[in-house]
């Protein structure tokens, strides 16, 4: 039988002539009216009227810390429980990650540790918040947090694009948020990001410095270092189709994860990762918690199984401050985002999932309990 994935690009079928129009118009790159068209509906999407492509979500990351001026001497707050490009542009840009451990009710960044972080250390000028598997964080607490001591929040928005916050889309909540289109997520340009804020000088100097911090002159000239972080043409023809369905994908992905959770309501010992009443997830991925003790097997054996049938599943996210490469930083908490990596499970979450392939996840993993 075809292996089933994690997550693998769904695509929409316009993309083509997308693409053929970027080809016949010779607009290949670099830039073109593809991505001036694209940052220009993602920037109506999400409600933030300025948006900057760029060539990943991490990319659009470290511009942001680079335009806040952040740098050697700062501390910068961030999740612990996330995938490393969340934190490695603080490392870029010569700051000082500050680990803050997630909230069990809602599996993201703790506004209460991140309420602790920032009156214990007023090096930390910004705080990088990530939104999880599809679900925003508790931005109102967070929001009231940063303003209260000048520091600036930065969403890591990279999992949450269609996701929203008390109503509104994602993207919104922080000063200056980042999305990303890498292979795996919701919709696809095969691998880029985009940045977007209410700010215009600041994804005016991003833009700048996107494209090696080229100066208004005939010649090259460079008054500050830049970075070849710019989209190309054809693959803003790519993502304008898939943002064109992208209503559509989170639609067939929160039905998944319905199904998942009425196929697996009387499995013992396995729980779902909870929807904060505040919000509606994307539910990028869906996850699962495996309680040894109640399930007879552990998260292990379950993704051992899964594989052995060629299904692809995956751990949680190893949590920042568990990583060797970080093992010196600083933490506030640590048990919550430990714990769900130890017993957390994402299962195929992929927009085009069969219930039939959805069936043979269901019947493996139980059968690890017979």
């Amino acid at each position: 039988m075809p292996r089933v994935y994690l997550s693998p690009p769904h695509l929409s079928g316009r993309e083509l002539d997308y693409l053929h129009d970027a080809i016949d118009s010779n607009w290949v790159a670099p830039l073109g009216p593809h991505v001036d068209a694209f940052e220009a509906e993602l920037a109506e999407l999400t409600g933030v009227p300025h948006a900057l492509a760029l060539s990943s979500g991490t990319a659009a990351l470290h511009l942001a810390l680079v335009v806040l001026g952040i740098g050697a001497g700062d501390e910068v707050a961030c999740s612990s429980l996330t995938f490393s490009a969340s934190a490695n542009p603080i490392r870029f840009v010569g700051a000082t990650p500050v680990f803050v451990d997630a909230s069990a009710d809602t599996w993201t960044i703790d506004p209460e540790l991140l309420e602790r972080a920032l009156s214990e250390r007023p090096a930390i000028r910004a705080v990088v918040a990530v939104d999880l598997y599809g679900q925003c964080c508790d931005y109102a607490r967070i929001r009231e947090l940063c303003a209260a001591r000048g520091v600036t929040l930065l969403q890591d928005a990279a999992e949450s694009l269609g996701a929203t916050y008390r109503g509104d889309p994602s993207g919104g909540q922080g000063d200056i948020a980042a999305f990303s289109f890498n292979g795996n997520k919701v919709i696809t340009t095969s691998g880029s990001g985009m940045l977007v804020s209410r700010n215009a000088d600041w994804i005016k100097h991003a833009r700048k410095l996107s494209t090696q911090a080229r100066e208004p002159a005939p010649h090259y000239e460079h008054t500050e270092i830049g970075f070849n972080y710019r989209l190309s043409n054809l693959l803003a023809a790519v993502g304008r189709a898939q943002l064109e369905v992208l209503p559509e994908r989170i639609e067939a992905r929160r039905r998944i994860n319905r199904r998942y959770r009425e196929l697996l309501a009387d499995a013992p010992g396995i729980s779902f990762m909870p929807e904060a009443e505040y919000g509606r997830s994307n539910c990028w991925l869906t996850c699962i918690l495996v309680d040894p003790d109640e399930a007879g097997t552990d998260r292990e054996r379950i993704r051992l199984a899964l594989e052995a049938k060629d299904i692809e599943s995956r751990p949680l996210w190893k949590p920042m401050h568990l990583q060797p490469v970080y093992r010196k930083a600083p933490i506030y908490g640590s048990d919550v985002s430990a714990s769900l990596f130890e017993h957390g499970l994402c299962l195929p979450s992929g927009s085009a999932l069969t219930e039939a392939d959805q069936q043979r996840v269901v019947d493996t993993l139980l059968a690890t309990q017979a």
